[in-house]
């Protein structure tokens, strides 16, 4: 390659590179810079540059990250360019952006004169993808920690508190057969009612909280007594449909496909003027299918936020995000409501984690 073939190609590189440059002398002046430096910076601060009232760089930048703080003018780049600088994090007020983060190298280049390059690289799209991944990985953390809660709790309330019900019940009931008065007697009975009710409710409590059929028997058994649960005790009848290949899918997307199944039937249950609602769960195409839908009064998507319980559509999207799937909510005045949530298996082995 020729001289004047390589000054041809770094000239291109500096006219057309998306990294800004900027060259600066020993007094932290910029003396030059290329098209993308000068759509960072606001005109203002570019014509103060070039009529010389304030070439120094300070105009724009706002800091850059140390070992000590996020953002620091301590021991500044441009005063100490024998510090380490070949590659650190600086942030600019850019124009019409605010305040940008940048990866940056500083160099000299040319030592007796005292100038130097500075390249800068915007990281808000890698910043923005880090946050969003972090915000995931604490949901699923978040998630996770309430279910694991949830279940001490149901498994503290079946295991514990229902069997010291349970046991107080039978000395009730031994005391019914003893030699007491009539009053006893009826007092008794009321008392035996009493906890009679107060045991089904734990148990129900204990099944709402994490039902132990999800954990030992997976999604369809887990459904089905979910289901016969919501008949008894609130007379909506669910037309329960399964035809799945496998017998488990793994904790975190079977707990997804629950809660979200559990929040649309008793939106259903509660806003379609209905009696009955339709749940399928199946396979299609290498995608767990859930859908749950009713014909009832429906209502106006556009209209805002629907109304229902606990997840609420916003919590019932976030969670399918999590397990990579996709919500969708189908819904007209008159027409009745589809939730459908459709979650990629193929990367997930059954029954693992």
């Amino acid at each position: 390659m020729t001289e004047e073939h390589l000054h041809d190609l770094l000239k291109k590189m500096y006219l057309n590179s998306m990294e800004a440059i900027f060259f600066i002398d020993e007094a932290g002046n910029v003396i030059a810079m290329n098209p993308a430096a000068e759509n960072i910076l606001d005109v203002d601060v570019i014509q103060r540059m070039r009529s010389g009232v304030d070439e120094s760089f300070c105009q724009t930048c706002k800091g850059y990250t140390d070992e000590k703080d996020l953002i620091s003018c301590s021991k500044c780049y441009l005063d100490y360019p024998q510090g380490e600088f070949s590659s650190f994090q600086v942030y600019l007020r850019t124009r019409g952006e605010g305040i940008v983060p940048y990866a940056a190298s500083y160099h000299t280049i040319d030592e007796s004169r005292g100038i130097r390059v500075l390249m800068l690289l915007d990281l808000t799209k890698q910043q923005r993808t880090q946050e969003m991944l972090q915000r995931m990985n604490m949901l699923k953390y978040v998630i996770k920690a309430q279910e694991d809660e949830r279940k001490r709790i149901s498994r503290e309330l079946h295991d514990s508190v229902a069997q010291e019900l349970l046991s107080s019940l039978v000395d009730l009931r031994v005391l019914k057969y003893m030699d007491v008065g009539k009053d006893a007697l009826n007092k008794l009975r009321q008392t035996e009612a009493s906890l009679t009710r107060l045991l089904d409710d734990i148990r129900h409590l204990s099944v709402e909280l994490r039902p132990s059929s999800l954990d030992d028997l997976g999604l369809e058994a887990a459904f089905r007594s979910h289901f016969k649960w919501i008949e008894k005790n609130y007379g909506m009848l669910v037309q329960f449909s399964a035809e799945l290949a496998a017998a488990r899918y793994g904790s975190e997307i079977e707990t997804v496909v629950y809660r979200i199944c559990q929040e649309a039937v008793l939106n259903a249950l509660k806003y379609s003027g209905m009696d009955e609602v339709h749940v399928r769960l199946c396979e299609e195409q290498g995608h767990l299918l859930l859908t749950v839908r009713d014909e009832g009064v429906g209502f106006n998507l556009n209209a805002g936020e629907a109304k229902g319980t606990g997840l609420g559509l916003y919590g019932m999207r976030e969670r399918a995000d999590l397990v990579g799937g996709q919500f969708t909510l189908h819904s007209a005045p008159g027409e009745g409501t589809t939730v459908q949530l459709r979650i990629p298996i193929s990367s997930f082995e059954a029954g693992g984690e």
